[in-house]
């Protein structure tokens, strides 16, 4: 799944000679958390969040009294500017509408951003946020489930050897539809890991832990 299949197409956005009252105000109307900024040419030039409106004067941040070095500046400039173009945010992290949507959710958590804004040759044609990417799975449909205990119980030992990557992985058995695991494991961690592994095969159903620790002494501290 691409961008253009989950993007929002109809955006609001702002121009950089908008007040940032404004800008505000078309968050709180339209419920969003932050705004493109475009350019009379229509291009992109900035993003506009709540994350650039906490530090305002009207909030009560203090006054500088001292602007002799870059970063008091700058400090000054969105706090007390009246002007968007002074308080955005840039340049603009985009994407175009072939990105898919696992790089995007990979820039949203390593940008630490919410939206970004797609483009097509500079010109903004929608926007895809995190609630947009939930909706994904929100809307997802299981995988079919395999038919009978045997089939399960090579589904599941199919996923364990894939996922874990060791030779040995843990015994499993079904038994009406009961999953039983058995064998040794490393800790506690990967006892988890193993029951989040099987609990996401299709079709797996209860599950009984047989499983031991290998060096139980070593769990006791």
């Amino acid at each position: 799944m691409k961008a253009k299949d989950v993007m929002s197409p109809h955006v609001v956005t702002l121009s950089p000679g908008n007040s940032v009252a404004h800008a505000a105000q078309i968050m709180l109307d339209n419920s969003v958390s932050g705004l493109p900024v475009i350019d009379n040419d229509g291009e992109l030039v900035g993003v506009v969040t709540e994350g650039d409106l906490v530090n305002r004067m009207e909030l009560g941040h203090p006054a500088a009294d001292d602007l002799s070095t870059p970063e008091a500046t700058d400090d000054f400039i969105k706090s007390h500017s009246w002007r968007v173009a002074d308080i955005m945010s840039q340049p603009v992290v985009t994407v175009n509408e072939e990105t898919t949507v696992e790089e995007i959710a990979s820039i949203f958590s390593s940008r630490k951003i919410k939206r970004v804004p797609v483009t097509r040759e500079g010109q903004l044609v929608g926007m895809v946020s995190r609630s947009d990417l939930l909706g994904i799975i929100a809307r997802s449909k299981p995988s079919p489930i395999a038919d009978g205990d045997e089939a399960l119980c090579r589904s599941i030992a199919a996923r364990l050897r894939t996922i874990l990557h060791v030779s040995i992985s843990p015994t499993v058995t079904v038994v009406d539809g009961t999953v039983h695991l058995g064998g040794t494991i490393r800790d506690e961690n990967e006892r988890r890991a193993i029951r989040v592994i099987v609990d996401g095969v299709p079709g797996a159903g209860r599950i009984q832990d047989h499983m031991r620790l290998d060096k139980p002494e070593l769990a006791q501290g």
